[in-house]
């Protein structure tokens, strides 16, 4: 490896000192903190070039330059092109798509290019960039992460005008980031599984797998390692070939991907929102369907391309197929069987029963 060379100011300090304070070569060493053979050098090629003390004080720093290292010939252009690495980072996501492949392709179009040790250290650099965390590798057609906003949308009522607060349910693939939003009246289970189908529908196909918060309406016994799955839940990723994976509790970082889409649903629809007003939930979501529209279009600036584009490209044709039939709703209940041989489904409390 090359040795670095001296600024000019301390080569004219090792000068100074050999020339006109009359110091030795490690005394100078050590005042300037560098090894006595660099000063015996600098002083050799000073000499070498017919310089003394007086005539230093008089050139600049250009000219002395010159003097001691002559003029600095232009190298000859040797730039490659650059990996394209968000390019990379997108392609990587896609099943069998590894950094040996996309080298070969890279060196394809660009024969002059990087060999293939330097074309991965560049990549690794690219993402030493990012921020530090848990780093998951997100497939095509992998997952999809489902969450609700915690800032809500409301509706007005005609009659009173009072503001009724609504839910905004948002989910994400992994791979291209492909967003679906869409206002329902609560969490409850008949509105979550809704908001699935809904989701299924939109992104025209159904992920292997989908990863959801443990909130009661999925999961009935919230857990870190064995959390029990929701019934209707669970018959609903039958119905549709899919897998529910819930997020363990109070690790946001599991399902990081549907955190930024949450954020990201509420800068750019919900702060859209705030100033108009909407009476039924069928013309909000409407609305949210326009600046959902725009939102998947919109260029992002890491993988300098839309969510929709990358939806086309990485997600939509790993997607399995949707069923013929739409999943029906259905609930649940363990009952015991009363000394009149009746069952209970719907508890009726006791004034309705008088009114009626």
């Amino acid at each position: 490896m090359a040795t670095e060379r001296l600024s000019m100011h301390k080569i004219r300090e090792i000068l100074r000192h050999k020339w006109h304070l009359g110091r030795r070569h490690r005394q100078v060493a050590a005042a300037l903190g560098i090894s006595a053979g660099c000063v015996g050098t600098t002083v050799s090629r000073a000499q070498q070039a017919g310089l003394d003390w007086e005539q230093v004080t008089k050139l600049s720093d250009e000219a002395l330059q010159q003097r001691l290292y002559g003029l600095r010939t232009a190298e000859p252009c040797t730039a490659r092109a650059a990996p394209d690495c968000p390019h990379i980072h997108a392609e990587r996501k896609r099943p069998g798509v590894t950094l040996e492949l996309l080298h070969a392709e890279y060196l394809a179009q660009y024969p002059d290019g990087y060999q293939y040790t330097q074309f991965c250290e560049t990549y690794r650099r690219w993402l030493a960039h990012r921020k530090l965390s848990m780093r998951q590798v997100h497939y095509a057609g992998d997952k999809m992460f489902v969450d609700y906003s915690g800032k809500k949308p409301h509706l007005v009522d005609r009659n009173t005008g009072a503001c009724i607060e609504v839910e905004l349910f948002v989910a994400v693939l992994g791979a291209s980031n492909y967003t679906f939003a869409q206002a329902s009246p609560s969490q409850r289970g008949p509105d979550f599984i809704q908001s699935h189908v809904h989701a299924y529908e939109f992104f025209g196909g159904v992920p292997k797998v989908t990863v959801c918060d443990q909130l009661k309406s999925g999961v009935s016994l919230a857990c870190r390692y064995e959390p029990a799955i929701q019934r209707t839940y669970e018959q609903m990723a039958q119905h549709y070939g899919t897998i529910v994976l819930p997020a363990r509790p109070r690790h946001p970082r599991d399902k990081a991907k549907v955190e930024v889409a949450v954020q990201i649903a509420e800068r750019w629809i919900l702060a859209r929102l705030r100033n108009e007003t909407f009476f039924c939930i069928e013309e909000l979501n409407l609305r949210i369907d326009e600046l959902l529209e725009d939102l998947n279009g919109r260029p992002m600036r890491l993988y300098k391309a839309s969510r929709r584009a990358l939806f086309e490209r990485l997600d939509r044709p790993a997607l399995s197929l949707l069923p013929t039939e739409r999943f029906v709703y259905c609930e649940w209940k363990t009952a015991r069987v009363n000394i009149d041989y009746h069952v209970e489904l719907n508890r009726i409390a006791r004034d309705t029963i008088q009114k009626s």
